[in-house]
C-alpha cells in the first residue's frame, strides 16, 4: 500500500510503499477513504511530541474508512462496516501497537494512523457509523470537530450570549469557531497573524477578526465592539507569547482553554497574576486533551445533529489533496494558508 512516512525529524514525509503486518488481538484492518491533516502532525514532524525516538513511523489520526478485516477478539465491528478513525480512546480492546513493513524492516506506529491507503487500528480507536454518513464529516469527527465541540461544551461550558475569542484560525481554530456558533456564543472574535484568515472567520459567521501581529487585541476589542473582557478564550495557536498577552483579557468567571499544543519546553508567563484572584467569580485556565471528547458516546450524537441540520461542516475544509502531494499541503498549513485539508485516499 502507499503511505506517507515520517522517516526523519524536520524532513518531508516519504511517500512510498509500506507493507502491512499481521493483525493481532484487538486490531482492525481499515481501508482509508479520507483523512484530515491536523496541526498535531506538524508538531510530530518537528519532533515536538517527544517522538524522535520512534521514527520512522506513520502519521495521521482523523479519518474515515471501511473495515477490511478484523483480528481475534474484535466484536465492535465487522467486515464492510464504515468507521470513524480517531485518536481518543473509545469502547473496545486497546491492542498492542500495529506493525508495518518499511524498507524491509518492521516498524511500529500509533494505534490509529490515517496517512495511508490501509491502516491497522486498535479496536478502541474506531467507531462504526451509518454508511450514508458523508465521508468528510466522518473524518472531521475523528479529531478536529469533535475536539472543538468538546472544548466549547465540556471544558468551557459556553452559555448562549457569552463572548468567545478563538486564537489561531487554522484547521482546529476554524472548528472552534464553528462550535462556538453552535453553542450560540455572541460575539465570536477570531485572532490570527494572517490577514487571509479574516475571510475564514467571515465564512464561519464570526463577528470580528483581529490581526494580533498588526494591532493590540485589547485596543481592537474596545474600538470595534466596545468591550474590554472576554468570557471564554479558546487558544489554538500554541504560541506562548499569545497566551501571555491574552490571559489578562479574561472576564470575571472567565475560562481560558488551552487547546493547541505548545512546543516542548515552552514557558507561559502570567502577567499580573493577582488579576486572576481580584474578581468576584475568579478565573479558570485549563489545558484540555481533545475537549474530553468521548468517541463512543459523542460520535452518534453528532451524527444525529448533522442529520437534523443542527450541525454542519460548511467552510471548514479549504483544500483537498492526495498522498503524493501531502508535503505541499503541509507547507500550506505552515504558511497559514489553509484551515482543514483533507487527503483523498
Amino acid at each position: 500500500m502507499k503511505a506517507a512516512v515520517l522517516e526523519k525529524i524536520n524532513a518531508p514525509l516519504v511517500v512510498t510503499d509500506v507493507g502491512l503486518g499481521e493483525l493481532s488481538f484487538g486490531q482492525v484492518l481499515v481501508k482509508v477513504l479520507v483523512s484530515g491533516i491536523c496541526g498535531t502532525q506538524l508538531h510530530e514532524i518537528a519532533g515536538n511530541r517527544n517522538n524522535a525516538q520512534f521514527v520512522p513511523h506513520l502519521l495521521g489520526h482523523e479519518g474515515c474508512g471501511i473495515v477490511e478485516d478484523i483480528g481475534t477478539g474484535v466484536t465492535k465491528v465487522k467486515k464492510g462496516d464504515k468507521v470513524v478513525i480517531h485518536w481518543r480512546k473509545g469502547d473496545g480492546i486497546e491492542s498492542e501497537l500495529p506493525k508495518f513493513i518499511f524498507k524491509g524492516k518492521t516498524i511500529r506506529s500509533g494505534r490509529s494512523t490515517t496517512f495511508s491507503e490501509y491502516s491497522i487500528v486498535s479496536e478502541n480507536r474506531i467507531t462504526p457509523v451509518p454508511h450514508e454518513t458523508p465521508n468528510d464529516f466522518c473524518a472531521l469527527l475523528g479529531c478536529g470537530l469533535s475536539t472543538a465541540l468538546g472544548a466549547v461544551i465540556n471544558e468551557a461550558q459556553v452559555r448562549p450570549g457569552e463572548s468567545v475569542m478563538v486564537i489561531g484560525l487554522g484547521g482546529l481554530g476554524a472548528c472552534l469557531v464553528k462550535a462556538a456558533r453552535f453553542a450560540r456564543a455572541n460575539p465570536i472574535i477570531g485572532v490570527d497573524i494572517h490577514d487571509s484568515k479574516k475571510d475564514v472567520l467571515k465564512s464561519l459567521h464570526g463577528d470580528l477578526f483581529i490581526n494580533c501581529a498588526k494591532e493590540d487585541v485589547k485596543d481592537a476589542l474596545e474600538r470595534e465592539l466596545g468591550i474590554k473582557e472576554i468570557d471564554v478564550i479558546l487558544e489554538a495557536s500554541g504560541n506562548a507569547k499569545s497566551i501571555a498577552d491574552t490571559i489578562p483579557l479574561l472576564a470575571s468567571g472567565g475560562r481560558y482553554i488551552l487547546v493547541g499544543y505548545l512546543a516542548a519546553g515552552a514557558r507561559i508567563e502570567i502577567k499580573d497574576a493577582n488579576n486572576l484572584f481580584g474578581t468576584s467569580e475568579g478565573k479558570t485556565i485549563k489545558a484540555t486533551q481533545g475537549g474530553r471528547f468521548s468517541p463512543s458516546k459523542d460520535i452518534p450524537r453528532y451524527i444525529k445533529l448533522f442529520e437534523d441540520g443542527s450541525l454542519d461542516i460548511d467552510n471548514l475544509i479549504t483544500h483537498r489533496t492526495t498522498l503524493d502531494h501531502i508535503n505541499e499541503a503541509i507547507e500550506l498549513m505552515r504558511a497559514g494558508k489553509a484551515s482543514r485539508i483533507l487527503i483523498d485516499l
